[in-house]
């Protein structure tokens, strides 16, 4: 930048303090101060750097950024206004009101923002994504921005980042980090200390940039440097002063979160030089087109078994996400455990589609997002008990309202010898209440492939929950698996009871009804293969046909599982119900699988002696 860019940088960094106090003042509320810190750094990279059409936010090879400190909202929102894409209106006058676009904290309901931030520790690894996808992927020469706060940079997920963003060698990715020296309640953890910043993450393998956040050209200079990387991360580590702009409060504890009252706003406004209206026209993006273009009609060969061969689910998903990779937009990211779960099967036959992120859980579910907001459809696979571990990823993703494909498998105490660890007892739960989320888990391996298949062109937070073991093949590949349907394995107009299962437990209601029919008890058998949404009309049918009476079985906590969706469905309903809830009530141990979903209470022999107590005491 010349001198007098670098003049109108300092002009319009004062015009995004002052933005950034009257939207908030007027609202009263928001976080002005942190706003104002990095009120510089932003105002280089829009004059400078930033190679964006803002009229064309969908335009492929724009660069990306993102505000990894959500929080600073103020100062995200005062760019928008600057390159005329927000109104003085909208902003001053909607910011964080009801109904308005300009929300506390950013979120893909405005066109420029990618995903939704504020959650600390989520831009950074959301970012990773966006990076890899324009590497090895779209092969687009944009760069991704993240602006972070230095609080947190306490979070693990930082790390994992920058890891995994120096592993893959993500050149096109700087992370910008505001070191302000202040947190919520008091000093950060390292305060100033820029050479202990630097030293974490040189050992990460980026590379760090020690400035004075205030200067304009040392910022400009850095962010030239990093935009010329060609296979090293760079962060940009800024010293800072929060607030800076209002001295009557700069570097003062206790003004986080806190909008500054109307009459020291007037008074930084006009100490800043007043309201101004300058325009930016930042730089427009090189040509260029993804290298991969999607082909949702390409043919797509799917594996097919017949009833009664023994296959996991877990292996039909490997075989049916391999046969997906004739699609060129579907994406595989695994978290060190494909041999597993058989996404390696992907990897096999799609190599360049399949990363590897390791035994980094908030990072797969990251990295899944930032490749989705590329436009590739994005498969996360691992145990399914370690999405819990990026469970507020997964929520949001939700919030970001971006479409990612979550793959669980060794779901339950169905996996066996590897004791309660590695069980996932609670994911169904968790799942259904993320927002936008769809949950499905497949009885055998034609529902699985199926489901799979459905799940590449379904929106939301789709997640798929797939067993260790091997199970009877029950539908011939001529069967179609509807997300929100079921299927009514045995039925007769004068069944007695309704046994309802998903995954494995379907395999032991078909037992108990076997056995039923013994004793001459007949029960309808539901698989309810599609937990959220459900099929709610098949229940509300077999409680009218059955008098009510439903057993419930499921491989799972009963906290928020199959019952509670269940019960939920049928809350509103015109129709007896009488439940029998059979779920893992206990702490499990190690076992064989049999011995584990008897101690359960969830074999066959139990659910049949439930639906007994339920006829019996109709009788």
């Amino acid at each position: 930048m010349d001198d007098e860019q670098l003049s109108f940088a300092r002009e319009l960094a004062a015009q995004l303090r002052v933005d950034s106090i009257r939207c908030s003042t007027q609202a009263g509320s928001g976080h002005p101060t942190s706003s104002l810190s990095a009120a510089d750094l932003m105002a280089v990279l829009l004059v400078g750097h930033l190679r964006y059409d803002w009229e064309r936010p969908a335009l492929a090879a724009n660069d990306h950024l993102i505000f990894s400190k959500g929080h600073a909202s103020p100062l995200l929102y005062s760019m928008f206004r600057a390159v005329g894409v927000v109104d003085e209106d909208e902003l001053i006058n909607t910011y964080r009101q009801f109904g308005s676009r300009l929300q506390g904290h950013p979120t893909p309901v405005l066109p420029w923002v990618d995903v939704a931030t504020g959650s600390l520790g989520q831009g950074l690894p959301d970012a990773v994504g966006v990076a890899l996808a324009g590497k090895y992927l779209d092969r687009l020469p944009f760069h991704t921005w993240i602006l972070c706060g230095d609080s947190e940079t306490a979070e693990g997920s930082m790390w994992e980042a920058l890891d995994k963003a120096s592993y893959y060698k993500l050149g096109n990715l700087t992370a910008i980090i505001d070191v302000n020296r202040l947190g919520q309640r008091g000093p950060t953890e390292l305060e100033w200390d820029l050479e202990r910043y630097a030293a974490r993450v040189r050992a990460f393998g980026c590379a760090p940039v020690i400035i004075d956040g205030h200067d304009l050209a040392a910022i400009d200079q850095a962010l030239t440097e990093a935009r010329t990387s060609q296979d090293v991360p760079t962060v940009v580590l800024a010293r800072t002063i929060k607030a800076k702009g209002v001295p009557e409060i700069e570097d003062e504890n206790g003004w986080h979160g806190k909008a500054l009252p109307p009459e020291m706003a007037e008074r930084a406004i006009a100490a800043l030089g007043g309201r101004s209206e300058l325009h930016v026209t930042t730089a427009g993006p090189e040509a260029g087109e993804p290298a991969i273009a999607a082909n949702p009609e390409a043919q797509v060969l799917l594996p097919t078994y017949e009833p009664g061969q023994k296959v996991a689910t877990r292996a039909a998903f490997g075989a049916a996400i391999a046969a997906l990779a004739a699609r060129p937009e579907i994406v595989v990211i695994d978290g060190e455990v494909g041999n597993s779960t058989h996404a390696e099967e992907f990897e096999k036959v799609a190599p360049e589609r399949y990363f590897e992120v390791f035994i980094a859980e908030q990072q797969l579910v990251a990295t899944a997002v930032g490749v989705a907001v590329r436009g590739y459809v994005a498969f996360a696979s691992t145990f399914a008990v370690f999405f819990s571990r990026a469970f507020d990823f997964v929520r949001m993703a939700g919030i970001s309202q971006v479409d990612i494909r979550l793959v669980g498998s060794h779901a339950g105490v169905e996996i066996g010898q590897d004791g309660p660890s590695q069980m996932a007892l609670e994911d169904i739960a968790s799942l259904r209440a993320v927002h936008g989320s769809i949950v499905l888990c497949p009885a055998d391996a034609s529902c699985a492939v199926k489901l799979t298949a459905a799940m590449a062109d379904t929106a939301g937070i789709v997640y798929l929950r797939t067993t260790r073991g091997a199970y009877s093949v029950l539908y011939g590949p001529e069967e179609d698996f509807p997300i929100g349907g079921s299927k009514t394995l045995r039925a007769t107009p004068e069944d007695d009871v309704t046994l309802i299962g998903a995954g494995v437990t379907v395999h032991e209601c078909i037992a108990a009804a076997e056995e039923l029919a013994g004793v001459g008890v007949s029960a309808r058998v539901i698989d309810l293969y599609s937990i959220k949404p459900l099929d709610r009309d098949t229940l509300i049918r077999a409680c009218r046909d059955t008098g009510g009476r439903l057993v419930v079985a499921e491989d799972h906590y009963p906290e928020g599982g199959i019952g509670s969706a269940v019960l939920e469905a049928l809350a509103d309903a015109d129709v007896p119900v009488r439940l029998a809830h059979l779920a893992v009530k206990d702490l499990p141990t190690s076992g064989t699988p049999a011995e584990l979903l008897n101690a359960a209470g969830i074999s066959a022999r139990h659910i049949a002696d439930a639906a007994r107590r339920l006829v019996g005491d109709h009788d």
